[in-house]
């Protein structure tokens, strides 16, 4: 199996090992009003990568990862997870292996206090006793949030809410960490210390963002979706230097930025 980055080059895929975190194939989306927001999809993710989501606003990226664990379902083509097929058998496994962070955490932490966001997703799936405490407490520990545990949700800083968020999904240890304009409404600091979190997390990251200097950051490599159909994909770097790719898909840097002036750390 191959994929072609923006230059036409094939990178080869191994054939072997474990099955792509990810795998769609030829998926199309109607809505019931007759939208047509995906035109045969076609994308892999390999174990343990970071790719970006990238598209203007009505490309068809939040269709995309709304068929990633159910909520929506095919109108052609097939979703698998980690070798899962996505049909009604396994929808139930599927969503604890794709763990999706919304842009606003307060759509995603309702209890009383930190600790208890953190544990009811692995509680509901009869996790008890000892063994729910210590994923609690590693969930909390990989976000650095540990120290808040007994806090309520709301009386932390928007950063604060957002960790714990992030928490409240790796707590059900997901195969795809699915992250939804994960540096919106950060402060500089905030928008750092994420970062930081994110890229030292050893799970799959497929990460939607407006935020193309965040994804040169954390994201080696991008997929652009336009008019639901993936129009380029490869290294983040390359892309984002691709001015006439840029332009055609309603792409734009910060004022002054130059991805190709950036030394991307090692991965």
């Amino acid at each position: 199996m191959t994929r072609t980055d923006s230059t036409g080059a094939r990178s080869p895929q191994p054939a072997d090992g474990p099955p792509p975190s990810l795998q769609v194939s030829g998926l199309a989306y109607a809505y019931p009003d007759g939208h047509q927001a995906l035109f045969g999809v076609d994308l892999t993710v390999r174990r343990g990568e970071r790719v970006a989501l990238l598209g203007p606003n009505g490309a068809g990226k939040t269709t995309l990862v709304l068929h990633l664990n159910g909520i929506l379902t095919a109108g052609a083509g097939s979703v698998s997870v980690a070798g899962l097929p996505l049909e009604p058998r396994n929808v139930a496994e599927i969503r604890r292996r794709v763990g999706i962070v919304f842009q606003d955490p307060d759509d995603q932490l309702f209890m009383p206090t930190v600790r208890e966001d953190v544990a009811f997703g692995p509680a509901t799936a009869g996790l008890r006793g000892e063994e729910l405490a210590s994923r609690v407490r590693h969930a909390l520990e990989q976000v650095g949030m540990e120290e808040h545990a007994d806090r309520p949700p709301h009386h932390l800083s928007f950063g604060q809410r957002r960790r714990v968020a992030v928490a409240t999904v790796l707590a059900m240890r997901p195969e795809i960490l699915v992250l939804d304009e994960p540096s919106s409404n950060l402060d500089p600091a905030s928008r750092r210390e994420l970062a930081d979190i994110l890229s030292t997390l050893d799970v799959t990251v497929l990460m939607v963002t407006h935020d193309l200097p965040y994804a040169l950051q954390l994201c080696p490599r991008s997929v652009v979706l336009s008019g639901g159909v993936i129009a380029a994909d490869g290294g983040t770097q390359q892309l984002l230097c691709d001015e006439g790719l840029m332009a055609r898909h309603r792409l734009e840097l910060p004022f002054g930025f130059d991805p190709g002036s950036v030394t991307v750390p090692g991965r």
